[in-house]
């Protein structure tokens, strides 16, 4: 199936560790700014877990185009950031459609 065309999902598990849960939500609000106003973009927020550690960063668009045309230069601001020294786990990605 071609997923060109329906909204699509950027969606990244953060695990902070406790001491940089401030970092990487500052990391999240400059990619937040960065992709304010882009294109296609219907919302874009990060979300704390209420009862746990992990920080979940939505950004919605209306298509994957859309994305792709945005993520280099969004991410662009956080490209240096160390989430290897912030994170105590992998960050999960995923890439979610609607139909």
């Amino acid at each position: 199936m071609d997923y060109s065309g329906v909204m699509f999902t950027h969606m990244a598990i953060h695990h902070p560790k406790a001491e940089h849960l401030d970092d990487v939500l500052a990391s999240m609000d400059r990619v937040n700014a960065a992709a304010a106003g882009r294109p296609g973009l219907i919302a874009m927020k990060a979300w704390r877990e209420i009862d746990g550690g992990r920080v979940v960063a939505l950004a919605t668009w209306d298509s994957r185009e859309a994305w792709q045309a945005a993520a280099a230069e969004v991410f662009a601001v956080v490209a240096n950031d160390p989430f290897d020294v912030w994170e105590s786990e992998k960050i999960d990605v995923m890439y979610l459609h609607a139909d």
